[in-house]
């Protein structure tokens, strides 16, 4: 008895010791542990909390809300979601709750939850969007230097058709004020595209302000895009968010498909409704803005894998525009080798290395080229570049590539693996091309455009 007295306290010492809120209840939702950093993060002490009922204590909470309860009627796990709740000293509190059933076998015996507190992350992120929005409001001249773009679609180069057709399409679309979707991989210059149609947009004396989805977390991004009400949540100001802060402009959603589900909700809400409501408001504000948003994944396959709402898709995808990756178009590896070496080196790129780059398959697109360039230089300093300069991943494909004898015949055999692979893809959808397209994961159009060039190459050699 004595040493399972002994195991208990150190059980206990363990758990309060865990720098993070642990609070557990028994089937019946009576609280049978809370640690000493849960009763912090609530402004309470732990004996105003243990035996009694999560309700009790947490008026504010339902069954509907409190994830503890909802663990207790599912018996199922959840993990990382966001509560808002109010103490009994009416304190508005936010966390991020880890919820697990305990289970003896299958009869369910409580549930356990870790809470993580982001209200001191809250108040940081306000206070540098507080000092941003001061910056914004300080002058017409001031405000432009903090939110204005560094790109132009002139600064996208390319030598490939499907590009070149992408920022016609790019430069039309700027025109209007309509929603707009950008998807490629990482790297393939989509905030440059974005940036580019802002400039040649009416909306180009006005912000432009860009957030990537996917950097921050999600319990902050509602208050930073919406803004918050004073007494919100604990340490809340009143305070604008992005989307007023672009109003007149542009606000660039990056990795769209990482927004929460329940955001998007919102965001759709916004841009049907043309106003927002802070978080903790009761009023909603009008806000003018022009939405481009990105992906690194077809919408499509977004779509399939439940990160996009088909809702909020139909609403932003009326200019859909695609960037292909750079392995698809190889022409434009020697054109921003030459834009970027030519301010900046006189000696010509050995034929050597430039067959190497012409054949790596760049998973990083052009960021990738660029860095790679800035190394080369780096390692090179003043003298010719060759291959003993290119890093030892280029280096190492080498020895995977066997080497060809000219640039034609690399192209060659490019475009006639594409168009196997194009045939191949159409055949096993019966030559329906807007299945082949899914397939492939490429844009319908972009399929269209390619049919339509192998067509015309194959009435140019029958003649």
């Amino acid at each position: 008895m004595q040493n399972h007295h002994l195991s208990k306290e150190m059980l206990m010492a363990i758990l309060d010791g865990i720098d993070e809120a642990i609070h557990a209840v028994d089937k019946n939702g009576i609280t049978i542990y809370y640690n000493k950093v849960a009763a912090g993060y609530d402004g309470m002490a732990v004996d105003e909390v243990l035996g009694k009922h999560l309700l009790h204590v947490f008026p504010s909470l339902t069954e509907e809300t409190s994830t503890l309860l909802k663990v207790l009627k599912t018996k199922k796990p959840i993990f990382h979601e966001n509560q808002r709740y109010e103490n009994k000293k009416g304190q508005m509190l936010e966390t991020v709750n880890t919820t697990i059933p305990i289970l003896h076998g299958t009869k369910l015996l409580g549930a356990v939850e870790i809470a993580k507190n982001y209200g001191q992350l809250n108040t940081l992120s306000n206070k540098l969007l507080d000092l941003q929005a001061k910056i914004h409001e300080t002058g017409d001249r001031k405000r432009l230097t903090t939110f204005q773009v560094t790109y132009r679609l002139t600064d996208f180069i390319t030598n490939d058709p499907a590009c070149i057709h992408m920022l016609h399409d790019a430069k039309l679309f700027a025109s209007s004020t309509l929603p707009i979707v950008i998807w490629g991989e990482t790297g393939t210059g989509k905030e440059i595209v974005a940036q580019g149609i802002h400039h040649h947009s009416p909306r180009s004396h006005g912000p432009f302000i860009a957030q990537n989805c996917g950097a921050i977390p999600s319990t902050l991004l509602e208050s930073i895009l919406f803004g918050t009400e004073k007494g919100s949540y604990t340490g809340a100001t009143d305070r604008k968010g992005l989307f007023e802060m672009a109003s007149g402009g542009t606000l660039f959603l990056d990795e769209m498909n990482s927004m929460p589900l329940e955001l998007q909700a919102k965001l759709l809400r916004v841009l049907e409704d043309g106003a927002v409501r802070r978080v903790g408001g009761t009023s909603s504000i009008q806000v003018d803005v022009r939405i481009i948003t990105a992906m690194n994944e077809s919408p499509e396959k977004c779509l399939e894998n439940g990160t996009f709402r088909a809702d909020l898709y139909y609403r932003l995808s009326t200019c859909p525009i695609y960037i292909p990756p750079l392995r698809e178009r190889t022409m434009d590896i020697k054109a921003i080798l030459e834009e970027k070496l030519q301010p900046r080196i006189s000696n010509r790129l050995d034929h050597e290395v430039l067959s190497m780059f012409q054949s790596y398959h760049w998973p990083g697109n052009v960021r990738e080229l660029i860095n790679t360039i800035e190394y080369l230089l780096l390692r090179a300093k003043q003298g010719p570049l060759s291959y003993k300069h290119l890093p030892a991943k280029l280096q190492q494909e080498t020895l995977k590539v066997p080497p060809r004898k000219s640039m034609g015949a690399l192209r060659d055999i490019l475009q006639e693996t594409e168009e196997t692979i194009i045939k191949d893809a159409l055949t096993h959808t019966g030559g329906n091309v807007l299945r082949a397209a899914k397939l492939l994961d490429i844009p319908r159009q972009t399929l269209q455009y390619k049919l339509s060039k192998m067509e015309k190459e194959r009435m140019s050699a029958s003649k």
